[in-house]
C-alpha cells in the first residue's frame, strides 16, 4: 500500500482531489466523531474499554477508501489510465496517509491505557514521531544511502535490500511499540523513491506476497470470523447503511464543489465507498489492539467486502451501458470486460 501511495498520486488533479478529500473524507470522519455520544459504544468496545481509540477507529471505518481493491477493479475494467481512476486513486492516497496516522494514534492510546497520563502522552508522541519521520525525513535518507557508492547491496541483491529496509523499519517500530502494519506501510513509501532501481524487485515481492502472504492473511481474517456467535445482523445493517450514506453524500458534495455534476458525482461516490483491504486491515489492527470486540470486528470486515463488491458491480454496469464515468473525460467503455465482482473481494 505504501508503494502504491507514491505511484498513484497525480499532481494534475490536485484541486479536485483536495475537494474530494476535505469534504468526502473529512466530513464522514467528523460525522462519526460527533455522533459518538449518541452511539452504543459499549456494544463495540474491546478488552481495553477505551472510548477515544474506539471513536477514532469508527471514524476511520466510515471514511476509508481502498487503494489495492479499487485499483484492481480499474485494471480489470481497463480504465486504470483514465482521469476518473486518477481522481479516485489520488483521493485514496491522501486518505491512506491521514487515516493510517490516526490509526497509529488510536493503537498507541489503546496500548498505553494502563499507563499514567505522562507515559501515555510519550507513547502517543513516539507513534506520531515515528510516522512523521517515516513520511518526511526517512525516504530522503534511504535514497541517499541507496545511491551511495559504497553501498553495493542494491545492485547486487535488490530484493534482499528491500526486505532489509522492511526489517529495519519493523525493528524500530518494535522498539517504540508501534504496530508493524505502519512499519510496512512506511517502508514501502520510502523504497519507491528509487522505483526505477527496484522495479523488478518490487514486482517480485508483490507477486510473491499476492501469491502467498496476502491469501494467508485474509484466510486468517476469515478464520477469526465467528458468524455464529460474534455476528450481529442489526449492527452490520445499521453500520453499513449509516457509513455508506454518510460517505456517498459527503463525496457527492465534494465532487459538486470540485465542479462535477450528475452521474459523475454518483460514480465518484460509489468508487470511493469501497473499503476493501484497508477496511479489513483496520478491523484486524483494532481487534488485535483490544479496541473493538468480535462483533464489531466482523461488522467492519463484512462492510469492507460488501462495499468493494458494490463498487465493482456499479462501475461495470456503467461501462456496459456505455455511460461515461466522467463527462467529457477519456473513460472508454469496457464492454468486453469480464465480471469484476470476484476480484473486488480480493
Amino acid at each position: 500500500s505504501g508503494i502504491e501511495t507514491r505511484h498513484l498520486f497525480g499532481r494534475e488533479e490536485r484541486r479536485s482531489v483536495a475537494w474530494l478529500v476535505i469534504v468526502g473524507t473529512g466530513l464522514p470522519f467528523l460525522a462519526a466523531i460527533l455522533a459518538a455520544p449518541w452511539l452504543p459504544l459499549g456494544r463495540m468496545a474491546g478488552t481495553v474499554q477505551q472510548r477515544t481509540p474506539l471513536i477514532l477507529v469508527l471514524g476511520i471505518g466510515v471514511a476509508v477508501t481502498s487503494i489495492p481493491v479499487i485499483s484492481r477493479i480499474f485494471h480489470d475494467l481497463k480504465i486504470l489510465q483514465t482521469r476518473f481512476a486518477r481522481l479516485v486513486l489520488g483521493v485514496a492516497v491522501v486518505e491512506d496517509i491521514g487515516l493510517w496516522a490516526v490509526l497509529a494514534i488510536a493503537t498507541a492510546l489503546a496500548a498505553s491505557a494502563h499507563l499514567a497520563a505522562g507515559q501515555m502522552l510519550l507513547h502517543v508522541a513516539a507513534a506520531l514521531i515515528y510516522f512523521g519521520i517515516g513520511l518526511t525525513l526517512a525516504p530522503a535518507l534511504i535514497q541517499r544511502v541507496t545511491r551511495a557508492r559504497w553501498n553495493i547491496m542494491p545492485a547486487a541483491s535488490p530484493v534482499a535490500y528491500v526486505v532489509l529496509i522492511l526489517f529495519a523499519y519493523g525493528a524500530i517500530a518494535a522498539l517504540f511499540n508501534v504496530s508493524l502494519v505502519f512499519a510496512a506501510f512506511l517502508a514501502g513509501f520510502a523504497v519507491v523513491n528509487d522505483g526505477a532501481l527496484f522495479a523488478e524487485a518490487l514486482d517480485s515481492i508483490e507477486n510473491f506476497s499476492f501469491a502467498i502472504f496476502i491469501p494467508m492473511y485474509f484466510a486468517l481474517v476469515g478464520y477469526r470470523l465467528d458468524l455464529g456467535h460474534s455476528f450481529s445482523a442489526a449492527m452490520l445493517g445499521v453500520y453499513l447503511a449509516a457509513a455508506c450514506l454518510i460517505k456517498l453524500v459527503s463525496v457527492s458534495l465534494g465532487a459538486r464543489l470540485a465542479g462535477f455534476r450528475g452521474l459523475d458525482n454518483v460514480n465518484l461516490a460509489i468508487a470511493t465507498n469501497a473499503r476493501g483491504g484497508p477496511g479489513i486491515v483496520l478491523a484486524s489492527v483494532a481487534y488485535d489492539a483490544g479496541i473493538i470486540n468480535p462483533a464489531f470486528f466482523t461488522t467492519l470486515v463484512l462492510a469492507a467486502v460488501i462495499t468493494s463488491q458494490a463498487a465493482g458491480a456499479w462501475l461495470e454496469y456503467v461501462l456496459r451501458r456505455g455511460w461515461p464515468l466522467l463527462s467529457g473525460a477519456e473513460c472508454e467503455p469496457a464492454r468486453d470486460a469480464e465480471a469484476v465482482l470476484p476480484e473486488a473481494a480480493a
